[in-house]
């Protein structure tokens, strides 16, 4: 199995048997959203998928692997998803296969998809990898595999000596402590079970890699080990451990 990282995305490619397109959180329709919050911007959801589509014909993967949160609006569907999301679904799909893993913001997402196109919300295993959104405790079924997860937005602040911060899509590789997630206890011989949390495709979605490991609000992010856990930029850049950007914050 290798990984390729596109910075461009964020998306990763993943080649084993067959080649995988993943892209996590686009939350298409995000900006009606944060109109009723009083922060109006015009759609960018023409200009986001032609992003994804640019990347799809660059890539020319096997399938595309959309690891939930494709639409935003809780608990329902916003007149902007309503109109935005066939057209979405469809352009994607005349490209390549899908594989659907809902989120917890694509509540009605089904009336979009086709039944063979919906994966299961715990999770599955596809060509040796796992995957799933990530709000939700993992099936057992993908121990021993490195879970491909969305939903947490990872997002590296940097910050310079007078507080300034740079923030940049990251990668938050980690192990996590099986037993707790409903999973059997890993063993010294047991192949391990990883989690690689993607960054949002989305381009105003990110939240702090360290708040995410701080104060978690997921099964996943509450059973992170800290000390197996790395950061990666999301064009591939290794960053390092998590404690070296720990010891950076408390400086």
């Amino acid at each position: 199995m290798n990984l390729e990282f596109i910075g461009d995305g964020p998306a990763l490619v993943v080649t084993g048997e067959e080649r995988y397109l993943v892209v996590a959180d686009l939350h298409f329709g995000i900006e009606a959203d944060l109109a009723m919050h009083g922060l109006h911007f015009r759609s960018r959801s023409k200009a986001r998928l032609e992003r994804l589509l640019a990347i799809i014909d660059r890539v020319d993967p096997d399938g595309l692997i959309l690891l939930g949160d494709i639409k935003h609006s809780i608990p329902s569907v916003t007149r902007q998803e309503f109109f935005e999301m066939p057209w979405i679904v469809e352009a994607l799909r005349d490209r390549v296969s899908l594989r659907v893993f809902p989120g917890n913001h694509d509540i009605g997402i089904e009336r979009y998809l086709r039944p063979t196109e919906i994966c299961a919300k715990d999770g599955a295993v596809i060509d040796g990898v796992g995957y799933l959104h990530g709000h939700m405790y993992p099936s057992p079924l993908l121990a021993g595999h490195l879970m491909v997860v969305g939903h947490h937005h990872p997002l590296l602040s940097l910050h310079d000596e007078v507080g300034c911060a740079l923030q940049f899509p990251a990668y938050l590789r980690a192990g996590v402590y099986t037993g707790k997630l409903g999973m059997p206890e890993q063993k010294a011989s047991d192949p391990p079970t990883r989690a690689l949390f993607m960054p949002a495709f989305n381009e105003i979605a990110g939240y702090d890699i360290l708040q995410i490991v701080k104060n978690p609000t997921s099964p996943l992010s509450r059973q992170i080990i800290a000390d197996e856990t790395e950061i990666i930029l999301a064009d591939g850049t290794y960053i390092g451990p998590l404690s070296a950007v720990n010891s950076d914050e408390s400086d």
